[in-house]
């Protein structure tokens, strides 16, 4: 009886979020483009929630407190990670992107601490002694923008935001790992 109520819940919950998202996947699928966002720095002192309606894609009206994916795209490759603070895997995650960036310094690096506040992010960001590009998200705006169910969470985009690989799961802690996907999204850009 417990069990079969138990399945009737998750065919309730399975429903319902069919039929206020549709059928999704986690991030964005190769070949399409990034969603653009602009969202606030934790090492800065803008506050308040990402804009994804409408974010600039120009130099001179960009806020640099910001991370701008419109821009980071339009500089070269990106790599993009989704995070939880309160997840030590996906805290690992962004450590082996930061570690990864200084192999490849023509490659954007950054990362989004989704549903976190300004002190919150700041916080780990300070802690773990990240110095890419680390945003917060803290209304999830982005979050779902993205589709963000499951971190660790990893674009590759190309340069001009065209997705070439998502990394989803712990696989992608190891530095390693992570270096030889971005060496393959190098080798892999369109001319």
């Amino acid at each position: 009886m417990v069990g079969g109520l138990g399945l009737v819940i998750v065919i309730v919950i399975s429903v319902l979020s069919f039929l206020d998202r549709g059928v999704a996947t986690t991030g964005v699928a190769a070949h399409h483009r990034l969603h653009y966002f602009a969202a606030a720095l934790a090492r800065s002192n803008l506050n308040g929630n990402a804009n994804i309606t409408d974010p600039t894609c120009s130099l001179a009206k960009h806020d640099p407190r910001a991370l701008n994916v419109c821009l980071l795209v339009k500089r070269g490759p990106l790599v993009l990670a989704f995070f939880v603070t309160g997840a030590t895997q996906c805290k690992r995650q962004v450590s082996a992107m930061q570690t990864v960036s200084r192999q490849f310094p023509g490659v954007q690096f950054a990362a989004v601490a989704i549903g976190a506040s300004h002190a919150e992010a700041e916080r780990v960001v300070r802690s773990q002694d990240w110095t890419i590009p680390i945003a917060y998200d803290p209304s999830d705006a982005v979050g779902d923008l993205y589709g963000v169910d499951v971190c660790p969470l990893v674009e590759l985009a190309y340069r001009g935001g065209i997705v070439q690989d998502r990394l989803i799961g712990d696989d992608w802690v190891r530095t390693a790992a992570l270096a030889q996907r971005v060496r393959a999204l190098l080798a892999s850009e369109p001319r």
